[in-house]
């Protein structure tokens, strides 16, 4: 039986807007194990953002608990679980959230800093991620030189300096063209086939879910069913 990465139990996410409580998770019940490709989908104002932030442990609960590697996070100190978080979990955004002012490697090797890496070593592996994705020659490039593609890429490379167990990707071709999209889509299955990174991918578009081993359905913050596709 493969381990469990990540689980969310019976987890509530309820905001408070002046008198009136707004709930956007209503008992979320998710086990995210290692290795696999997990796909959450769900309409506008389902939940899924809030999901997402639940799934990567950057919120904590209004009630209910979230493991992380077997460790509950409320017991963790907010520097312990960034650092935990930070070599689990990599993630990829849909607004890409680069760094304008940086250069492509400088944005890959960001991560690194805050796990207190020497800059040779962060260098050198940015350096092969950034190959990796086939921008080798844009690494002084900075976001507003590139496309949105090429920022993807970027924002792909990134995720992975850490060579984290995790990648969240949270609408990770929203932003692109069907040829970007579908390179993203290339790189996140060779990441999950070659590397067995585990997958989460949280997305509205039922032909990018398809390529998950698994579809988690969100509806109202509860989720309502699940598929299984191979």
């Amino acid at each position: 039986m493969k381990d469990v990465t990540i689980k969310l139990d019976n987890v509530w996410k309820i905001y408070k807007m002046g008198e009136v409580e707004v709930p956007a998770l209503k008992g979320i019940n998710l086990e995210v194990k290692q290795g696999e490709f997990l796909a959450v989908m769900g309409p506008s104002g389902s939940g899924k953002s809030t999901a997402m932030n639940m799934i990567g442990v950057l919120d904590i609960p209004t009630r209910g608990k979230i493991s992380l590697k077997g460790q509950d996070i409320s017991k963790l100190s907010e520097s312990d679980l960034a650092q935990i978080r930070g070599k689990t979990i990599g993630f990829i955004f849909q607004q890409f959230n680069l760094i304008s002012t940086l250069s492509a490697l400088e944005n890959v090797t960001l991560p690194m800093i805050f796990q207190n890496m020497p800059k040779d070593e962060r260098v050198e592996r940015a350096l092969k991620l950034l190959e990796m994705v086939g921008l080798r020659e844009r690494i002084d490039h900075k976001p507003g030189e590139m496309s949105g593609g090429q920022q993807q890429r970027v924002a792909i490379a990134r995720s992975l300096i850490n060579d984290p167990e995790v990648i969240l990707a949270d609408e990770p071709t929203g932003n692109l063209d069907s040829e970007s999209g579908h390179k993203v889509i290339d790189f996140l299955q060779d990441l999950h086939k070659k590397e067995k990174k585990t997958i989460v991918m949280v997305t509205h578009d039922e032909d990018i879910a398809k390529f998950a081993g698994r579809t988690e359905y969100l509806h109202d913050g509860q989720i309502v069913r699940g598929r299984k596709r191979f």
